[in-house]
């Protein structure tokens, strides 16, 4: 067990206290879009205090699923809890308990990063929900637009509070958060790279110190200092409590962060379980060498049925590896059986 893993687990023990409680449960989730699949029949839990990966390619239903959970999209049957609420009747209690970060970060464009920070945190008390977080509700609710939907999207999610002490606890923690990320607070939204701005929907959506992180696709942009930067705000908030789900199609970072995952395709799951198990298989990587020609290819079954499948050939130097966790979960990507 590395450093990570163990700070990961650590964390969790600590959390949960050996109750189960759960952050997220999602029971028989289906959303169609018309006559086009969205997701069918979705059922997954994530305890308290856990670092989730939610893996699938494009396309798969990720944000789907998310935006089902967060109440941005309606779905046609099952049951959300969040925070062991249920997630559409206390729709505002609990996005008041969550940060959610978009894969894609949109914003007034002419506003200045700390009045984007601040209106965040300032709309609904606390920093509430930041459904704002990366002000992306013009293309979640139906493309009216960023400018003219995200305002809409934060009084939806809102709730009464004490605005007063959520600016003085948001500021002090987006504060500290934009130095860590280097976030020129100075700037327009416009003057910022793709990179840069989702840096800015990263303080929006952790400024209020959530109890639960959404979070579809949030590294894509950021370059690998602050992606490491941003695993360390995430380890240091989980630490302190807060539940991760990560959606994301980035394996490497699944591996080294998360200790539970479920995998999405084709708007199903397919399998929920730890990293460690989701990493074992009789999947290997079949290297061989017949008549001076390099022949590879991937074998799934007993190392007895590989020897049958070679037996009468001319084998002259053969090599037998574990595939990466890469390839495993390609290889549940691209796999027909159910």
């Amino acid at each position: 067990m590395n450093r990570v893993e163990g700070q990961i687990k650590g964390n969790q023990e600590t959390v949960n206290g050996g109750a189960e409680r759960y952050a997220i449960e999602i029971s028989g989730l289906t959303k169609n879009y018309g006559k086009h699949r969205g997701v069918r029949n979705i059922s997954l839990t994530v305890k308290e205090g856990d670092i989730f990966g939610f893996l699938g390619p494009n396309g798969a239903g990720k944000s789907t699923t998310i935006r089902s959970m967060l109440g941005l999209i309606r779905f046609q049957e099952g049951q959300i809890k969040l925070l062991q609420r249920d997630a559409v009747k206390n729709r505002r209690e609990v996005l008041s308990q969550i940060g959610y970060m978009p894969s894609e970060a949109m914003f007034y464009p002419t506003m200045k990063v700390k009045d984007v920070i601040a209106f965040a945190a300032e709309a609904s008390g606390a920093g509430r929900a930041a459904g704002f977080a990366a002000g992306n509700a013009g293309k979640e609710t139906g493309g009216a637009g960023a400018a003219g939907s995200a305002g809409k999207e934060i009084g939806d999610v809102g709730a009464s509070g004490s605005a007063g002490a959520g600016r003085r606890d948001c500021a002090e923690e987006s504060e500290r958060i934009c130095d860590l990320l280097k976030v020129d607070r100075e700037k327009k939204i416009e003057e910022l790279s793709l990179g840069n701005r989702k840096k800015v929907s990263i303080v929006c959506a952790m400024q209020h110190k959530p109890r639960l992180l959404i979070l579809d696709e949030p590294t894509s942009g950021l370059d690998p200092l602050m992606q490491e930067a941003f695993f360390k705000l995430i380890l240091e908030y989980n630490a302190q409590g807060t539940t991760c789900f990560l959606s994301s199609h980035v394996i490497s970072e699944v591996k080294r962060y998360c200790r539970n995952a479920a995998i999405i395709r084709d708007g199903a799951i397919i399998r929920v379980d730890t990293v460690e198990n989701l990493s074992k298989s009789n999947l290997r990587r079949i290297k061989l060498t017949e008549n001076g020609i390099v022949e590879e290819f991937v074998h799934t079954g007993s190392m007895k049925e590989l020897l049958k499948k070679l037996e009468g050939r001319n084998v002259e130097d053969l090599l037998i590896e574990e595939p990466s966790l890469e390839e495993l979960f390609i290889h549940y990507y691209d796999s027909r059986e159910q």
